[in-house]
């Protein structure tokens, strides 16, 4: 090994060795001020798993002192930039329950919600906090109206509503493909009624309107009937609708299979 390369090795195991001597010098400290501005020189340099352990500590011992709402908010923080998304929603609701006259309250507030947006995974995943996070941004957007976090907010609601309504589409259609019809009906109608101005709408209505006819047509005879008349509903529903649809011409020949088999029904009951 040369020389230089030796002697900047040296250096730099030195100046490792001397850093973590200091650290572990503020972590035995007494001195709780020491600490404290030790913490958020660490966070401040973004050095957070070392400020975690200051700032939990400092927790228990500043409650009650007019520093106690900064080392929790610090505290929130560094849970969060440290991607431990739920624990930071936790501690950020808690702050604004526990100094709801803080000014960093409005500001915790948005973070419980944001903390579980950052949760929210891809649609095809179970949603639980993609819900916690529309209902805490719901929350937010009620209690501070007047807050300049309210567009952020809403766009972030509309975000999460979108893959609401991708999931409850897409599980009908799983439905429709493996010939649970039944079921599909059932997801479809959801998917509309839940979403009124779903993007998918158009093609909801005639996968709904299939779905119908294939549960009618694999019905008991008992129920053919009436299961035919509700396809033929969901059909003039979709064609008053949509009548230029690119799916118009197969769903007036399923129409016309429909007509048919109430046609066939009624004579037979004659």
């Amino acid at each position: 090994m040369k020389t230089s390369t030796r002697i900047f090795y040296v250096l730099v195991v030195g100046l490792i060795m001397g850093s973590c001597s200091e650290y572990q010098k503020v972590l035995k400290s007494t001195d709780l001020d020491l600490k404290y501005t030790k913490a958020v020189e660490y966070f401040e340099d973004e050095k957070y798993n070392k400020a975690y352990p200051l700032f939990d500590e400092l927790l228990t011992l500043y409650r009650g002192s007019s520093k106690a709402a900064d080392v929790y908010y610090y505290y929130a923080y560094t849970n969060f930039h440290r991607a431990d998304y739920l624990l930071a929603a936790y501690h950020f609701k808690n702050f604004n329950n526990t100094f709801p006259s803080s000014k960093k309250a409005e500001e915790c507030a948005f973070m419980v919600g944001y903390c579980y947006y950052l949760e929210s995974p891809v649609y095809s995943l179970d949603q639980s906090y993609t819900y916690k996070a529309i209902n805490e941004m719901q929350l937010f957007v009620n209690t501070y109206p007047n807050s300049d976090k309210l567009l952020e907010c809403n766009d972030y609601m509309k975000e999460l509503r979108q893959k609401l309504e991708t999931k409850s589409f897409e599980r009908a259609k799983q439905y429709h493909k493996t010939t649970f019809y039944k079921a599909a009906v059932v997801a479809f109608n959801s998917t509309l009624n839940d979403f009124p101005d779903t993007q998918y709408r158009e093609e909801a209505m005639f996968l709904r309107l299939q779905s119908a006819y294939e549960l009618a047509s694999s019905s008991v005879e008992s129920k053919q009937l009436q299961r035919f008349i509700e396809a033929k509903t969901a059909y003039f529903e979709f064609s008053d609708l949509y009548p230029e649809s690119e799916w118009k011409a197969d769903a007036d020949a399923i129409s016309m299979e429909i007509r048919r088999q109430i046609g066939l029904i009624e004579n037979k009951s004659e």
